[in-house]
């Protein structure tokens, strides 16, 4: 499973059992995968959306 950063487009990569090097984010109702940059330059992912 190839997921893509929500925000940046970056490619996300896989570890052990295809867990992702990110995390997932509910947004407006709809998880949305989340590189580990990404969580670090926006504090408050959800009151940017």
């Amino acid at each position: 499973m190839a997921d893509s950063c929500a925000l940046c487009k970056k490619q996300l990569s896989t570890v052990f059992l295809d867990k992702i090097k990110g995390t997932y984010v509910k947004i407006n109702g709809k998880h949305r995968a989340v590189c580990s940059s990404c969580q670090k330059a926006h504090k408050d992912l959800k009151a940017q959306f």
